[in-house]
């Protein structure tokens, strides 16, 4: 070994015939930039550019199309045709009454929630039985509810498990009404948002219901959702436990993404279908205002609604058996009685659909920007919330109605500077 000395290089050059690595950037400052303001597609020449992410080791990104399904679309968003019209006249003195109907069991249902909470601080054990029979004076308003919105009669097929077999019930989820009927038929321990305890009178009555409450975006509260799911399944003094598994609301024609909830703790599950069969009217509550919705209810003759308990589901015996693969066979047998559709979109597709629908650029598909976040969440690791921020940092580069960007709003946004590898970027 050499002697070394403070004047020598530590590391030894190498021989003069090793190949050497050459990383060129090129930084086109003299190139036309008139092109730049362009949109995307605009110049013929552009479209040829090389991968951008070579020296990461990546083959290149690719934007995968746009899904057509859309499980949130209400399919009769407009009154359309004559019949629909002359329906809406002739039952508007109907759904007054309808609506006198529906205030006064709201009213007195809610005087008689509050009468069987008076006084009760024990909330973390089951409701008194002499409070549970007041509570049936709630449930009869309900069932009074349900016929003030043209449910005169609901089809049934297939009966409820008993309690001790099957502690809890999911469903799918399409309207307001499932709760509502759920309400009355069975009275369950329900899991709802947060935000449902600052309703009207509404409110009152779902904690009449020892409601599980759950904040979706912390982590925390799900855990504790989880625990006190378990906790209350175990127990036959509580009533049996009830959850929307897709997390929201659809049109009825896809079954999206369970969350894992109902299916952590290991206890047999009954899955519950509902359909609502129609012709002129969708009684979904997809993307469609309460209000508007409420009133077609009271302006139809009457409204089909058929419920189905399917077999209970248990947990595989022989071997151990994930959350995951339970809410997947869960979900298989409820997409078959359906007949639908199973999709991976989510709660967070609902997000992103509205975060479109209300961007000034009047986007014209806001439908295309859902990218059914289960999969996303679980091959790239991206939360709902932070597909929500990349939307917004996208929607305030302005894009057309076509959803094209120009070159000068992308360098805008993400502060990078104009030269060959943005241009390169921006095109990938």
């Amino acid at each position: 070994m050499a002697d070394n000395d403070l004047a020598s290089p530590l590391i030894s050059s190498a021989p003069s015939d090793h190949p050497h690595l050459i990383l060129t950037v090129q930084d086109d400052t003299d190139t036309d930039h008139n092109n730049h303001n362009g949109n995307h597609g605009s110049n013929s020449t552009h479209h040829h550019f090389r991968n951008p992410y070579a020296f990461l080791g990546s083959d290149g990104f690719t934007v995968p199309g746009s899904t057509t399904a859309d499980p949130f679309r209400n399919h009769t968003l407009e009154i359309r045709g004559l019949y629909e019209w002359l329906k809406i006249g002739i039952c508007l003195p109907i759904a007054l009454a309808r609506l006198v109907l529906f205030g006064a069991s709201l009213l007195i249902g809610f005087v008689a929630t509050k009468l069987a909470l008076q006084g009760w601080k024990d909330k973390k054990n089951p409701m008194p039985k002499w409070r549970c029979r007041i509570m049936w004076i709630t449930r009869v308003c309900t069932r009074c509810i349900l016929f003030s919105f043209g449910y005169h009669w609901i089809r049934r097929k297939g009966k409820p498990a008993p309690r001790e077999i099957a502690p809890i019930v999911v469903s799918n989820h399409v309207s307001f009404i499932e709760p509502i009927f759920y309400f009355y038929e069975l009275f369950p321990t329900i899991v709802a948002s947060e935000s449902h305890d600052s309703l009207p009178m509404v409110g009152t009555i779902i904690r009449a219901m020892q409601v599980i409450y759950v904040n979706r975006f912390s982590a925390s509260s799900r855990k504790h959702a989880v625990s006190e799911i378990k906790r209350k399944a175990s127990s036959d003094r509580f009533p049996r436990v009830l959850l929307f598994p897709e997390g929201t609301t659809t049109n009825g024609r896809f079954l999206i993404s369970f969350e894992l909830g109902a299916f952590i703790p290991g206890f047999p599950i009954q899955p519950v279908t509902v359909r609502y069969p129609h012709v002129h009217f969708d009684q979904s509550w997809g993307h469609i205002s309460l209000a508007k919705l409420m009133f077609r209810m009271f302006t139809q003759f009457h409204n089909f609604m058929e419920v189905e308990y399917l077999p209970v589901v248990s947990p595989l015996d022989n071997k151990k058996e994930s959350a995951v693969c339970f809410s997947e066979r869960t979900c298989h047998a409820m997409a078959t009685s359906l007949n639908v559709v199973q999709t991976s979109h989510s709660y967070g597709d609902l997000m992103l659909l509205m975060k479109a629908t209300q961007s000034k650029s009047k986007l014209e598909r806001p439908a295309s920007y859902m990218v059914e976040m289960a999969t996303v969440k679980s091959l790239l690791h991206i939360s709902s919330m932070e597909a929500v921020d990349f939307l917004d940092k996208f929607l305030s580069m302005n894009p057309d109605p076509r959803g094209h960007v120009n070159y000068s709003g992308f360098l805008r946004v993400l502060r990078l500077k104009a030269c060959t590898f943005s241009e390169e970027v921006s095109y990938h």
